[in-house]
């Protein structure tokens, strides 16, 4: 269906002063402060868990030294999408209008939707990190999760006790990230280095992680998280959360949060012969995703 004079009947009419409702700001690129971006040349793309060695065993004097197995766990797979909107404005339209270039003006619209769906696909990694089924990762498990099974039992990098953003919780979060292990059960040296957090909780994630003493409480002690150097990148808002309880910690664990950009954005316009309309239209392919899930650490809040 094409934009025509009657949708646009103000923009005909002299002594309009002004159009507006596509000026506003927006936030862009959050999903940078979460995913590592990537290239790819393929239809989808994957990464595969690999599994060490255990422990090794005491050897006996004369005894044959004990072998062991590494193998892989399993498989993440990225399978890119394809993103596009277009839109067409007939000819009369374009030659009726007293005001604005309408390609130019709508053209930065259809780009604030591209933009925003990309804001809303990243999101909805966190979003639905608690949820396994359609939104599981390679493993089977939920993204947060208690049960992720592994070659050493299963493993957790959810709050064993669902709990709203504060110090408790946050330092109880650390010291089980400090804690992971491998595939085989190996000690890690993961570190939480970032907050990820909705607007809801910005005004709190300043207090607990900035106050030079402990906040919440008339205790004079120094607030242990900041002067320890405690997840060093600070809190972050994703304005595209949906859950105002949920927070999350972004580790250092390698080949975690992973933007795949397959085809960037592209734009492109082209007349019809026979309406003499003019079309318009955007189109990306990308995919976001997760490998390994001791990249993040995170909680539903109480």
């Amino acid at each position: 269906m094409a934009i025509s004079r009657a949708q646009l009947a103000k923009e005909l009419e002299p002594g309009l002063n002004a159009l507006f409702g596509l000026e506003y700001n927006r936030y862009e690129n959050e999903h940078g402060e979460i995913f590592e971006e990537e290239s790819s040349d393929r239809a989808f793309e994957e990464e595969v868990m690999l599994g060490g060695f255990s422990t090794a065993p005491v050897k006996g004097e004369g005894t044959a030294i004990s072998f062991d197995d590494a193998q892989e766990t399993y498989t993440a797979r990225y399978t890119h999408e394809t993103i596009a909107l277009a839109f067409s404005i007939t000819e009369e339209a374009i030659e009726d209008n007293l005001y604005d270039r309408l390609a130019s003006r709508y053209t930065k619209a259809l780009a604030r939707s591209m933009a925003q769906t990309k804001q809303i696909k990243a999101a909805a990694i966190l979003n639905n990190a608690f949820t396994a089924g359609a939104s599981a990762i390679g493993d089977g498990a939920a993204l947060c999760s208690n049960a992720h099974p592994s070659l050493s039992g299963n493993q957790s990098n959810l709050l064993a006790t669902a709990a709203d953003l504060n110090e408790t919780s946050l330092e109880q979060m650390l010291i089980e990230i400090a804690g992971m292990t491998d595939e085989r059960g190996l000690k890690i040296a993961v570190r939480g280095m970032k907050l990820v957090i909705p607007k809801e909780l910005q005004f709190i994630a300043e207090r607990v992680l900035n106050s030079n003493l402990r906040s919440g409480t008339a205790d004079n002690d120094n607030n242990a998280m900041k002067n320890m150097g405690m997840i060093p990148d600070g809190a972050v808002v994703n304005h595209f959360l949906t859950d105002s309880d949920a927070y999350f910690i972004k580790t250092d664990a390698p080949n975690g949060f992973k933007f795949f950009n397959r085809s960037p954005i592209k734009t492109a316009m082209e007349g019809d012969f026979d309406t003499g309309n003019m079309r318009f239209k955007a189109r990306e392919r990308y995919s976001f995703g997760v490998s390994d899930w001791r990249s993040v650490f995170g909680t539903p809040g109480a």
